[in-house]
Parts: C-alpha cells; structure tokens; sequence
C-alpha cells in the first residue's frame, strides 16, 4: 500500500498480502528553473506577491550534501508522554463507522469540491476520480487516466487530488500521480460546469519531480487556508534515504512544497510565493519544510489553519508532525532520525519535535495520516486529529490536554486504512483498501 514504509515488515506484509517493489533508476539532474517576474497586473490578481516562475519539466537535482542547517522552531515544546486509552461513550451518542460506498478499486483519496454542490470524489489508485452523489456512486468516473497512469508498485497510482478555491467559477482541479515512468507528475484538468465530468485532454503539466525508486512518492496534495498548493514529498524511496534527500535543499524529495497555481498554464505551470521560508542560497524556492520520510497523508485544520503530518517510519517509530499555521522552515529530522530516536546521525539538532509517536508493535506498522474533526455530529471530538494505520486496522483521536497531547483509541477495525477525508460539513469518512469507504456516524440501539 501506498503507505507502508520499506523496512523488513514480514508479519504485517503476509497478513495483507502486499509485496513492495523498487525499481531503481538513475535521477537525471537539470538546473533549477530561471527566475523571473509576473507582471504588475498579474502580481495584483494573486496573494502573496511572487517573485520567481517554475517550467512544466522541473527535476530536482538528486545530488548528496551535508545537512543543512533549518531555520528555527523555538515556538514548538518538547513532545509529551501519550497515554493510549479507550474512548469513553459521550453523552451525545457513541461513534460508529458504518460502511457507505463501496465497488472502488484501491481507494487513496476522498474529498469535496467545496462549491456548494453536494459531490463527493474518491480516487482509485490505478487511475480514475469517482464521483458520489446523495450517497450513490456515479457509474461514469469524473476522470479517468488509466493510460498515463503507473500503478505496477505497491506505492504508485493516482494518490491526491485538490479541487482549486476558485473550483466554482474556474472549474479547475488538480491531481498528484505517478506517470508510466514511475515519477511523480503533478497536473492541471478543467471539470464541466456540473462537476460530474473532466477531460483528460485538458491536462496540463504543473511540476514533474524525477522519482529514483518505486516507492516513497507521497501522494497527497491540498490547498492551504492561504490558497497555496501544498505537496506532501517522499525521500524517493529506497531504505534508509540512500542518497540523504530529506536533508539536501536542492532536491523536492523528503519535503514539503508550497507552490501558486492561481494562474497556472501549460505556458505558467506555478510559481513560488515570495513568503517561502529560505535554506540557503543553492536551496530549492519550492521547498516548505524538510527532513520528511513519507509524508502520505497530511492535513489542514479548517477552523485553525495548522498543519498536521503523518510521517511513515522506517524500521521503528511513526510519527505526526504539528505545523502551526503559516509557519514554515521546519526540520522534522529524517534521516538524522525516525521520530525522536537516533537514526543516521546525531539525536540532537535543530529539529521539530513530533507532538506524538508509537513503535511498531500492536498498534501498527505504518501511520495513515488523517485530518481535524470539525463537523457537529460528535462534539466532544471536535477538535480532535483524527489517525490511524493502516498494518492494524487502528485509529485514534489526539488532542492537546494542556501542555501535553492525549491520545485515545477511537476504532480498532480490520480494515487496511488508507486514508481519511470529510465532507462539505466535516463530517469523517475513512478508505478501506479493501474498496470501500466507511461514514462516522452515530451507534444505533444506544
């Protein structure tokens, strides 16, 4: 699955029968792109303002350098100590997942447009964007890409998907996969005026990012409450992160990004936001935060703005990340380390602390990252990071209990829990790989 880390992981693999692939080949550096400005008029159209424009066949260099030194996180405490306890029933009625679409072949995403019109997308790993209207799944996908599609390993396939701000007037959506030659494509389409269908000849190329192996992709794209296009980066797969590219700058794998696609084109794919924290002269402008492993599943709190990351370790520890909204410039430490334990050099630096962590074990083997809970059905989650993994079937609420982070056992399924999304109304739903997705609703006969 898309998820799992690379590490000898034999009990769990059997137990899903999944076999991981690594197909290497060589990366092949080009210079970064040239620099330029938008016009005064165009700047005016778009916040922040944005000093540099990107080609449509940008690769980074997958060159080895010395750690770079991240920019400071002083504002983020040391993590706490997590309790792992069962969920007590609250007073207005005990969650229960329910199973609600299924038929999907390898779901990896879900999401809405946020125009008001009530669709609901799901994405399938080997190519197509479903459509669910009042709770049926549509029969026509909203898009289908089979054919440019590569989804032979375990970790590759259409993996994200992100409908533009502006989805209702614009009608444009945005999409994350992994093309025949394994590396990652991030690409542009044009939706109908309904929404139900998009043309895959509307395609336009936004950033292509050379892939050295078959897994370790990633996979999750977002717009941020800032209207930016955040990309979740993989190190490039391998073990261990052969070739240091977390904590080199001039490459986008093990990363963050943070581009503007506000006016992007085949002629303009994106450009870089003049707020992008820096790392240094020969740094990569699109480079958010480093020092991620597998950032699979990420995402924002709608009511705060901050930035949550679950990050897949590697042979001991999973981890989630906090980012404080509108911060950039972290270090989150891969492979120097695997969450807050020494892995590839020395324990201490300027690293970001994660806000919590688990080991291998009874409770998993690879972390699914997941979202905020902000709908009404359930009050007394409100607030809560919503997450779980994907080798146990567990999924738990973490919330901040004063200066320390609690974490509580919300569901333990059977299901291979690929990911998380919600509704318009914040309401949860989460992916089986099994193919089907599974609403968070009330337990009936309480």
């Amino acid at each position: 699955m898309p998820i799992f880390s690379c590490a000898a992981r034999g009990a769990a693999l059997a137990a899903v029968t999944l076999v991981l692939t690594a197909c290497v080949r060589p990366s092949t550096p080009i210079a970064a792109p040239p620099t330029a400005t938008r016009s005064a008029a165009t700047a005016a159209r778009a916040q922040p303002a944005v000093t540099r424009i990107a080609t449509a066949t940008d690769v980074p260099a997958p060159t080895t350098t010395s750690p770079p030194a991240a920019p400071s996180a002083t504002d983020t405490a040391a993590p706490q100590p997590t309790a792992t306890v069962t969920v007590e029933a609250a007073t207005e009625s005990k969650p229960e997942l329910v199973k609600w679409i299924e038929g999907l072949e390898k779901p990896t995403d879900f999401t809405h447009a946020g125009d008001g019109s009530g669709l609901l997308y799901v994405l399938e790993q080997p190519g197509r964007v479903r459509v669910v209207r009042d709770g049926q799944l549509l029969d026509e996908p909203f898009l289908d890409i089979v054919e440019r599609v590569g989804s032979s390993g375990n970790e590759q396939g259409l993996l994200g998907i992100a409908f533009a701000p502006d989805f209702g007037t614009t009608r444009r959506i945005f999409v994350n996969y992994t093309d025949r030659a394994g590396d990652t494509m991030i690409a542009g389409f044009v939706s109908d005026a309904d929404g139900l269908r998009s043309d895959p000849a509307s395609e336009w190329t936004v950033l292509k990012i050379d892939q050295p192996y078959g897994n370790h992709n990633g996979g999750q794209i977002r717009f941020g409450p800032d209207g930016l296009l955040y990309i979740g980066m993989g190190d490039g797969g391998s073990a261990g992160d052969p070739q240091n590219h977390a904590q080199n700058v001039t490459s986008l794998l093990g990363k963050m990004l943070r581009i503007d696609v506000a006016e992007s084109s085949s002629a303009t794919p994106y450009v870089v936001p003049a707020d992008n924290p820096s790392f240094g002269a020969e740094a990569r402008p699109e480079i958010w935060s480093v020092g991620l492993r597998n950032p699979w599943r990420f995402g924002f709190d709608r009511a705060t703005g901050d930035l949550y990351i679950g990050d897949v370790g590697q042979n001991a520890i999973e981890e989630v990340n906090l980012q404080p909204a509108g911060r950039g410039g972290d270090n989150y430490g891969w492979k120097l380390r695997e969450g807050t334990r020494e892995y590839d050099g020395a324990r201490a630096g300027n690293f970001v602390e994660p806000i919590d962590e688990y080991e291998h074990g009874d409770d998993g083997c690879s972390i699914t990252g997941g979202l905020v809970y902000r709908g009404a059905a359930f009050p007394s989650l409100a607030g809560a990071y919503v997450f779980g993994d994907y080798c146990s079937g567990k999924i738990w609420t973490l919330k901040r209990v004063g200066e320390n982070w609690r974490r509580e056992l919300l569901f333990d399924t059977s299901y291979s829990v690929t990911s998380f999304g919600d509704d318009a109304a914040g309401e949860l739903v989460v992916l089986d790989r099994g193919g089907a997705v599974y609403r968070m609703t009330r337990a009936e006969n309480q």
